[in-house]
């Protein structure tokens, strides 16, 4: 038997004075115990709860809030998603873009997507265009308010002369940083799809099976990987190396930079599509052909319809 639990030994006041005083007794450090334990508990749960702010709290909303089906879709890039070569050669083939077209055999993202197609999808991407002029189409993009925006941009950035005039990896990361802080402030619910950047070693291997392919690439088509197609002596390899090396590392910047956004997704699925030269376009084996705006199409389409979980 416990102190606390053992009868005060009274003489005057009788069996129910000793009853009383037990219970009280009994009471107060009942209280006393039970006042600790509630500021253990608050200590504990203080130290154990999570710290937490507002800007975590409002990421965690926007990430719950990915739409499968946007209502609307703005394009940004570079030839590829303007489907150059992929009709005629040397122009534009904005309707079997991977992203906004509207040829049913390509069966873009527009098409899967949105509703209404016509009205409620833009293409802003530009032949050429290299990541220093992504900030440029984000601002026009912006106008329109798309629910979601894709990115395919990056291919030019290393397709230079020679490896020398590749675009440094710190600048394409600050361009690209750039874009999507401006894209954020502009439209702060719009999501991202951002698309990596193709495998340019695996162009050169598949593209230069073809005679014509490589006479076209005389012209002067991304020197720094695919000049002198058939020179396989080290120092070409170590070059063409330097480039795919380049491209991975832009990759790289690209994943990191849309990792912090929500409402951003990266797809790596593009550098690691084993295409073949029948997706390539048959004016110069560089560009997709229609074939290859097709599997763009289908990759991108996966990502972005992928539940969150």
């Amino acid at each position: 038997m416990t102190q606390i639990d053992r009868p005060f030994r009274l003489r005057r006041h009788g069996r129910r004075a000793r009853r009383t005083r037990t219970v009280t007794a009994v009471s107060a450090v009942s209280a006393v115990f039970t006042l600790l334990l509630a500021l253990a508990s608050c200590s504990a749960g203080d130290s154990a709860r999570p710290h937490s702010s507002p800007s975590a709290g409002r990421q965690a909303k926007q990430a719950s809030a990915w739409r499968t089906h946007p209502g609307s879709i703005a394009a940004l890039g570079d030839s590829i998603t303007v489907g150059f070569n992929a009709c005629t050669i040397l122009s534009e083939c904005p309707e079997v873009s991977w992203s906004t077209g509207t040829d049913p055999k390509v069966d873009s993202l527009a098409r899967r997507l949105v509703k209404r197609p016509a009205t409620h999808s833009w293409n802003f991407a530009r032949a050429g265009a290299l990541m220093n002029d992504l900030p440029g189409q984000v601002a026009a993009a912006a106008v329109r308010k798309p629910e979601l925006v894709t990115v395919l941009i990056g291919a030019n950035d290393a397709c230079r002369p020679n490896v020398g005039a590749m675009t440094p990896t710190a600048s394409f990361r600050a361009d690209f940083t750039r874009s999507l802080k401006a894209l954020r402030r502009a439209l702060p619910h719009t999501q991202v799809y951002v698309a990596s950047v193709p495998d340019l070693l695996r162009l050169w291997a598949e593209g230069r099976k073809n005679p014509l392919g490589k006479e076209v690439w005389k012209l002067g088509i991304c020197g720094s990987m695919l000049r002198d197609p058939d020179d396989l002596t080290k120092s070409a390899q170590d070059r063409r190396e330097k480039v795919r090396e380049r491209v991975m590392a832009y990759n790289s910047a690209l994943a990191e930079v849309c990792g912090k956004d929500p409402l951003c997704r990266f797809d790596p699925a593009v550098f690691d599509y084993r295409f073949s030269g029948r997706q390539l376009s048959t004016w110069d084996w560089f560009h997709p052909g229609a074939g290859g705006q097709k599997e763009l199409a289908e990759l991108a389409f996966r990502t972005i319809t992928r539940r969150q979980g």
